[in-house]
């Protein structure tokens, strides 16, 4: 059984030929509508230097009302990407748009009509057959006038059209966020460094599909290559940190461990804790720098006792926990067993002694 779904057409114009084209979409959002423009270009081969869409919510904000016409954000990075200038036709007036307006009438008779009858079963088989009946209606003879739109296109509108820039135009969307004390800023479980200058800032995220760039006003202070795949991957930029920071990247995990296991084994097992016990390894290289320092400063002996007394505790000691107990000397401590005592064997039972007394 087949279902029957609705299908917009998107229909660009060219002013002085008529020279059209015409792409199929399942919805009227903002990527498709982006999407549109960008194949259109590409289908002309070139850039106009003005632009003049419908008065869409894809196309202008409304919530800045019917007389300030404001581009949408998406759109208005388009406009810049292809160095166009986008004026909006006035809602209700289709005398701002007159060539695309008289096109679609003409389209839905050489292109709609022409395909009324036959069944697609994906949006790229209908765009194939539209391309086809494209192809002809502007190759097509004017009725009234010699040549055709193809040719009227070739011959006086292709010069004056602005070349393609090398990349395609990628929509991005926006996120406001606020650099971490770790000069980090999360994005969909990943995390994106920032100069640490930015801590507990607030920033706006432009994120395309392969691009993350963090913006401080209209200033861009970072940008990295979008990151996919585990959750929790971090992306950090070594300017980006603090200069007693850097010194941490000359250490990985297995120096941290070999450097822990010629202190003793209970130094081994706490630094093993702390590599393991984050979701990312590296956010646990501050921890055991800062017990290489305790080490200069109180000696790997008592560190070491430090380590073993805290794994007596849990079993994921901190570098906080370990501190504390160098600081209050709780490392140099002997514990002492408590003695059974022979004469009572029942804990609060007294004996016969304390009554003659």
């Amino acid at each position: 059984m087949f279902e029957v779904t609705d299908v917009w057409l998107f229909v660009g114009v060219m002013s002085y030929s008529q020279y059209a084209y015409v792409e199929g979409f399942l919805n009227e959002t903002m990527p498709n509508w982006i999407a549109a423009h960008v194949h259109m270009f590409q289908f002309f081969g070139g850039i106009p230097k003005i632009l003049a869409p419908d008065n869409c919510s894809t196309a202008v904000r409304h919530d800045k009302g019917w007389g300030e016409q404001i581009l949408t954000e998406s759109y208005r990075e388009l406009a810049e990407h292809y160095g166009l200038a986008v004026i909006p036709a006035r809602v209700r007036k289709p005398k701002d748009k007159p060539n695309v307006e008289g096109s679609v009438g003409n389209i839905s008779t050489w292109i709609t009509a022409a395909l009324r009858n036959e069944q697609f079963f994906s949006i790229a088989e209908l765009n194939a057959a539209i391309c086809e009946k494209l192809n002809k209606f502007n190759a097509g003879k004017f009725q009234k006038k010699d040549g055709s739109r193809a040719l009227l296109f070739r011959e006086d509108e292709v010069p004056l059209l602005s070349p393609l820039p090398a990349a395609l135009f990628e929509l991005s969307s926006w996120k406001e966020a606020t650099v971490q004390f770790n000069y980090h800023v999360s994005f969909e479980s990943m995390w994106y460094s920032v100069p640490y200058e930015y801590i507990g800032k607030k920033v706006n995220l432009r994120v395309t599909e392969k691009m993350v760039e963090v913006f401080y006003g209209q200033m861009r202070v970072a940008s990295h290559r979008r990151l996919y795949g585990r959750k929790g991957q971090y992306d950090t930029i070594t300017e980006h940190m603090p200069e007693d920071h850097q010194k941490y990247l000359e250490w990985n995990g297995d120096r941290f461990r070999k450097w822990a296991k010629q202190i003793g084994s209970s130094t081994y097992l706490a630094v093993d804790a702390m590599l393991t016990g984050g979701r990312v390894e590296q956010q646990a290289y501050r921890g055991c720098m800062g017990l290489l320092k305790l080490a200069d400063k109180y000696s790997v002996e008592r560190l070491e006792a430090a380590c073993e007394k805290a794994l007596s505790y849990t079993a994921s000691p901190s570098y906080k926990s370990i501190k504390n107990i160098l600081s209050a000397g709780q490392d140099k401590a002997k514990s002492v067993e408590p003695q059974e005592s022979a004469s009572n064997q029942y804990g609060i039972t007294r004996g016969a002694d304390y009554y003659r007394r």
